[in-house]
């Protein structure tokens, strides 16, 4: 039987009566073209991440059709997406096409679109700048969050952030090329300002960059340059909060802390950015020249939320109901990142993978239970866990109460995160990889692409001779 996906495209007639605005004419489009009606509720799942996938799996065997839209056509394992920004793994290693993953599931149907608008009220959503729009019986918002820079957007074109693989090939890129410049610098100034790595936020993605980025300097490119010294970077964590690692107990945020220093990083907390550009960082009253900022201080909910017509937090995410169903939309659920949901004790759910799964699965079997015509179960969220590492032998974990540090916590974090990898090709290749790296110290994924070694060198002489102007 062909997959069908319900849309709503334009008719003359309909066109006509609506005055421009795109009509809702409902059908399916079959894979051979044609439209048939299919009598079946309809789910919409918007985002392909830990959320969405589960939302969907969840469904496998109700009786239902689904659509899962995503812009990209894989999903992600963003927590090793710090890996791929500092030459560890490439981005196949951590990625999967979604297709290929929901092959099996004869009610889904994958579409690479994005969706631009959503219409609580008459149930479309609206895809590719509004020349489709898509009907729903059920809809699951599972779009992710991107990094927030607290109302200086324009902060974001000089300090990326690590939610994509867009952005840790950026951040490779720029993190690789900083050395290469270096190596031509003519003045010390400005081989200082190069080589001068600053990471904003110290939460676990800060914190696994911070850690990551001295094995490189001072193993992977040893020998390489003949006028620089790699092992000389300056590697600076700035964390606006009393410590890093806020999340965890203050006892595992002050041994990361340990860890991260005998490393040779710089840990500054209460150390708040007041601004960024294209040549430092400020923080406090300090001016720190650095050309290579990367940024890992908050997150930012998806805009989708916007259209929903709901109060919204701080960082955009809906309020949600016990089930995880929009406050007076009981069709539509969000899930993952864009869920500001509690635990029964009343403290926030983390924007975790694991509880994007959680969410996910219980959002898929809510619409299962409402197809079938029984109630929807509440939400409750099982902690497995909180690890983050800082480097060889190096990692702090909280595992069933237990309070990790060293080289158990280590060993926990890379079993946890080869279990959770999606597919036995990544696990295998990560593991290779892993090993590579382990027993040489050398990045075996560090090409550089994009902008020339040129461009950088020629604005960080610019700024060099202004600062030496000042």
């Amino acid at each position: 039987m062909p997959h069908r996906v319900p849309v709503t495209s334009p008719s003359p007639a309909a066109a006509a009566s609506d005055q421009g605005s795109a009509p809702a004419v409902h059908h399916s489009l079959t894979a051979t073209g044609t439209h048939r009606a299919d009598p079946r509720p309809h789910v919409v799942i918007v985002g392909g991440g830990f959320a969405g996938l589960s939302a969907a799996r969840a469904l496998a065997n109700a009786p239902v059709r689904i659509t899962l839209l995503d812009r990209t056509n894989h999903h992600l394992f963003q927590p090793l997406l710090y890996q791929v920004a500092t030459a560890v793994l490439n981005p196949a290693d951590i990625s999967v096409p979604i297709r290929w993953l929901l092959r099996k599931q004869q009610n889904a149907t994958v579409v690479m679109a994005e969706v631009d608008r959503i219409d609580p009220h008459g149930k479309t959503v609206s895809l590719d700048n509004g020349t489709v729009r898509l009907s729903f019986d059920y809809l699951v918002l599972a779009a992710g969050a991107r990094h927030a820079y607290f109302g200086h957007t324009e902060w974001e074109q000089h300090a990326p952030g690590l939610k994509s693989l867009e952005d840790a090939l950026e951040m490779r890129r720029r993190f690789l090329l900083s050395f290469e410049a270096a190596e031509r610098a003519s003045a010390a100034g400005e081989r200082e300002a190069l080589l001068t790595f600053v990471i904003v936020g110290g939460g676990p993605t800060g914190v696994e960059l911070a850690g990551m980025i001295p094995e490189v300097t001072h193993h992977a490119l040893t020998g390489e340059f003949r006028r620089i010294d790699p092992s000389k970077a300056r590697v600076l964590l700035l964390e606006g909060g009393p410590r890093i690692l806020p999340a965890f107990p203050a006892e595992l945020s002050e041994q990361a802390t340990r860890d991260l220093e005998s490393l040779g990083v710089e840990v500054r907390t209460n150390c708040i950015v007041t601004h960024v550009d294209s040549d430092g960082v400020v923080a406090g009253n300090e001016r720190i020249d650095a050309h290579t900022v990367f940024w890992g201080a908050g997150n930012q909910a998806s805009p989708l939320t916007r259209h929903l017509g709901v109060p919204l937090d701080r960082a955009g995410r809906v309020p949600v109901n016990a089930d995880l169903s929009v406050p007076g939309h009981p069709d539509i659920f969000c899930a993952g990142d864009l869920a500001a949901a509690t635990t029964p004790a009343g403290t926030p759910v983390p924007a975790v993978a694991p509880a994007a799964n959680q969410m996910g699965a219980l959002v898929g079997a809510n619409i299962a239970r409402r197809v079938a015509g029984t109630s929807g179960a509440p939400f409750r969220y099982v902690n497995k866990g909180d690890l983050a590492t800082i480097g060889r032998h190096k990692a702090v974990a909280v595992i069933a109460g237990l309070r990790l540090r060293g080289t158990m916590a280590w060993l926990t974090w890379l079993f946890v995160h080869i279990l959770y990898l999606v597919g036995l090709r990544n696990r295998l290749t990560v593991v290779v990889q892993w090993a590579y790296q382990y027993f040489t110290f050398q990045r075996g994924v560090r090409l550089i692409t994009g902008t020339t070694v040129h461009r950088l060198l020629k604005a960080s002489k610019a700024a060099h001779e202004k600062r030496r102007a000042a």
